[in-house]
């Protein structure tokens, strides 16, 4: 699990390369820590608008795809300083024992009456996504309207069409949500974006770039990261005991899982506004830009021995969640789902093991992150024990 291995030849001999995106022409593939991460700061490589795509394609009648990641100027300052207390890490540290209730209950459902079932729709897919409801204010009871286009709309990350036949669906629903915290206020996130929209101090693009963010982004590649986590502790067992034998070690774990599962480190697409010089290579005004974190994150010249998994790594100057004004606003929320999650997985279940082969198991690839659509596992206790159980507590 990790870049592809030709990055490493790239790193060493090709830094920028020529690579073709789709049909849409060719673009500057960064392969280097150094040159990923400035690229991700520069202000003169922007995220384009995915509906638009390619670069000087009309516009078209479709409806934009716009989330925080394409949201520049002045509104995605004052969105940014908006959601920067809820998502700050004070705040989320207070929300850690919600967070613990949550995956108690989910696994407690679990495991009732069984002693095997599935991880990913068990927990990794659920306990995100009603982390995510709960805090921003979206109705978990609607996951079946807004789940389909949402993750089409992840897709459409890569996937121009994808992105225009769910756009529309995502901005109405993203609308009606809003009028709803008009009507009927809650103490949530969408609620206060809301009342700053109506005092002037955000835009409706704002909000709604908010929102789409939260639908498209806000809990699936926390999904993915929890199923894929799983499966690399599971299949590493030696790892997964000094875990169990040493949880003071999970902030440096799960920093490390973040760097060395590619499914947070997916490639970004930019665009140069100017001409821009990277690694001796100019790179001319409209041209598109492919910074590899998941390479930068293998990077022999940063990290010692890359390509081990080593949960005790420090430091770990990762760049998982980017870097510069678009970096991820929810990393705290990310990390502490992470902690969290694996944690309570791991006190509920001290005798899990997958009951299929690794190599069998189905994967997601429709999306720009992989995971597993399963994780088919056991808890049986040997001893005959019964697990111990969570506190249930919603």
């Amino acid at each position: 699990m990790g870049p592809p291995a030709e990055c490493a030849r790239l790193r060493a001999h090709t830094p920028v390369a020529p690579v073709r995106l789709g049909s849409d022409g060719v673009a500057w593939y960064l392969t280097r820590y150094e040159d990923v991460r400035a690229a991700l700061a520069d202000p003169r490589l922007i995220r384009p608008d995915i509906t638009a795509w390619p670069p000087g394609a009309p516009p078209g009648d479709a409806p934009r795809l716009v989330t925080m990641m394409e949201l520049d100027g002045p509104g995605h300052r004052a969105l940014r300083r908006a959601v920067a207390e809820p998502f700050g890490l004070k705040a989320v540290e207070a929300l850690a024992p919600r967070l613990r209730a949550l995956a108690d209950r989910l696994l407690d459902d679990l495991a009732a009456g069984s002693d095997s079932g599935d991880l990913v729709t068990g927990f990794a897919e659920p306990f995100p996504l009603l982390v995510m409801c709960e805090l921003v204010g979206i109705p978990y009871a609607e996951r079946d309207l807004f789940l389909g286009p949402a993750d089409a709309a992840l897709g459409a990350l890569l996937t121009l069409e994808a992105g225009r036949s769910v756009t529309g669906f995502l901005r109405s629903y993203a609308l009606d949500l809003a009028e709803r915290k008009r009507r009927e206020p809650g103490r949530d996130v969408l609620t206060d974006l809301v009342r700053r929209w109506d005092a002037g101090d955000l835009a409706e693009e704002d909000v709604l770039a908010f929102t789409l963010s939260m639908l498209v982004a806000g809990y699936r590649t926390t999904t993915m990261f929890l199923a894929d986590a799983l499966l690399v502790l599971l299949t590493h067992p030696a790892r997964l005991a000094d875990l169990r034998r040493h949880p003071e070690i999970m902030p440096t774990a799960v920093e490390e899982l973040l760097r060395h599962l590619p499914v947070m480190n997916a490639n970004v697409v930019l665009l140069a506004e100017e001409q821009v010089e990277i690694a001796d290579r100019v790179v001319r005004a409209g041209e598109a830009v492919v910074p590899s974190i998941a390479s930068a994150n293998r990077d022999e010249r940063v990290f010692a021995e890359p390509d081990r998994l080593d949960l005790r790594r420090a430091p770990n100057p990762h760049l998982a969640f980017g870097r510069g004004v678009h970096n991820c606003f929810g990393a705290h929320l990310a990390r502490a789902e992470l902690a969290v999650g694996l944690a309570a997985v791991l006190d509920r279940f001290p005798h899990l093991q997958l009951t299929a082969d690794p190599r069998s198991l189905p994967w997601e690839d429709d999306s720009p992150a992989k995971s597993p659509l399963r994780l088919p596992v056991t808890w049986r206790n040997p001893a005959g024990e019964p697990c111990p159980a969570g506190d249930g507590v919603l």
